[in-house]
């Protein structure tokens, strides 16, 4: 039997982040229920900290999906979520810095600053009732053990699952399935990947991630995202569908690329 694996579309937000592309609510809208209609897991809509046009496009993403789970994208810090508290999605995902390099270096923090926010930020998204994820922001330049050991406090507070992300666009496919490995058997919590296409492996190490035990994989639509781009849905689909059971199938993908093409790239519906 092969094992179950989920879809979690960020083209909504880091998508975003390409060059050229900033969408209307309409386009987003249709978007997102193209992505509901063809099976993705969950679909993360936005940063509702950017403002009242970008909580409205989320708000409106809530009213017309069916299936599909919504999520909001928060940096670590108790404003942004009580931004997303007013879309109320399915999800709050919090990210939060785990490399040494963005702790010390870029934050100018340290690691006790670190844990003391994700138990206030993580702990005040659950007391409102909210299902809670992290990101591991620049995970594939951080210690594994300091890892681990975040890992193991975010799941006895009961976050439901975290983000490895190679948000330099580094990892390689023996890394992304050594670290998830690891990460892994040293805590139980399930795993999400979010692969940044910089070496022109985003889809290798999303599979070797899942291989490894990864439950969730990150996908834009045609790849699109910042620098090099994330990992491509439709690519993804057809490499994986015959190892993993993935939703949606390699039918509903391609009828999805098709109609969103129109979208995205500017012709008429």
């Amino acid at each position: 039997m092969k094992q179950k694996k989920y879809i979690i579309d960020t083209t909504l937000r880091d998508g975003e982040q390409s060059p050229g592309f900033a969408f209307s609510m309409e386009q987003k809208v249709k978007l997102a229920i193209l992505m509901d209609r063809a099976g993705i897991h969950q679909i993360e809509a936005g940063i509702p900290a950017m403002g009242k046009y970008e909580k409205d496009s989320i708000c409106r993403i809530m009213e017309n999906r069916h299936r599909a789970r919504v999520s909001t994208w928060n940096r670590l810090n108790r404003e942004d979520i009580e931004h997303s508290l007013d879309c109320n999605p399915d999800t709050i995902h919090i990210s939060a810095p785990v490399s040494y390099v963005h702790i010390y270096s870029k934050l100018k923090k340290n690691k006790i600053w670190l844990q003391k926010n994700l138990q206030e930020c993580v702990g005040f998204a659950l007391d409102k009732g909210y299902n809670v994820t992290v990101g591991f922001e620049d995970a594939s330049r951080a210690d594994i053990t300091f890892m681990i050991s975040i890992a193991n406090l975010l799941k006895d507070m009961g976050v439901s699952s975290i983000r490895f992300a190679d948000t330099v666009g580094v990892l390689t496919p023996s890394r992304s399935y050594q670290a998830i490995s690891e990460i892994k058997s040293h805590t139980g919590i399930a795993l999400g990947i979010h692969a940044h296409n910089d070496l022109g492996m985003a889809v290798a190490n999303s599979l070797e991630a899942a291989r490894a035990g990864a439950d969730y994989m990150d996908t834009t639509l045609f790849g699109i995202g910042e620098r090099a781009g994330n990992c491509d849905l439709n690519q993804l689909i057809t490499a994986s569908e015959h190892i993993f059971d993935i939703r949606p199938n390699h039918t509903d993908a391609s009828l999805l690329k098709e109609k969103v093409r129109e979208i995205i790239f500017g012709r008429q519906i």
